[in-house]
């Protein structure tokens, strides 16, 4: 099969969505466990870390896949400074995506559990971090910015990929698995 040069991969498509789904996810669980109490939390934020831990691992995995298939060709009528701006922002997801579950994996350590529970499969062992109530919650606070510096990027990607969906005209929805190219 040929790959279609206006199109992600079916793999990249897969990356992108299911990492997206567990994101969202995640912002919904922290935020229904934000305001409970910490016996109650618990439901909420053992998955919370679960799904950390899965992107984690499928970010990687999603890199590994980026640096061994072709990306689709820039959509014609996208200036040259949005196309670097998409890099950009690519490139931050990226780093977002491996920050934000590394911190709170590292946060966990720092609060003296003895690591992740993998949605009760397994146990993913503690990172090697001081056991310090001051250094989790510094880390804490790092997770918590970086985590609205992505859900600020996620917004500004979904705007632009509207923006030149319906204003340009440019089918870059399709790129991604959604409609056709034309």
């Amino acid at each position: 099969m040929t790959h279609d040069l206006n199109r992600y991969s079916r793999g990249a498509i897969a990356f992108h969505w299911i990492i997206a789904a567990l994101v969202l996810a995640n912002y919904v669980l922290v935020n229904i466990a934000h305001d409970l109490e910490r016996s109650a939390k618990a439901v909420y934020m053992d998955p919370h870390k679960a799904i950390g831990i899965t992107i984690l691992v499928l970010t990687v995995l999603r890199i590994i896949w980026r640096l061994t298939h072709k990306r689709p060709d820039v959509a014609h009528g996208v200036k040259p400074w949005e196309a670097m701006l998409a890099k950009t922002a690519h490139s931050l997801f990226y780093i977002l995506l491996i920050a934000i579950p590394l911190t709170g994996w590292m946060m966990v350590s720092a609060y003296g559990s003895s690591g992740v529970d993998w949605f009760g499969i397994f146990e993913i062992p503690a990172l090697p971090v001081e056991e310090s109530r001051d250094v989790g919650g510094q880390l804490h606070d790092i997770h918590e910015i970086i985590g609205k510096a992505m859900f600020v990027l996620i917004i500004l990607h979904v705007l632009g990929a509207l923006k030149h969906q319906f204003f340009d005209k440019l089918p870059v929805l399709a790129k991604m698995g959604l409609g056709r190219n034309v």
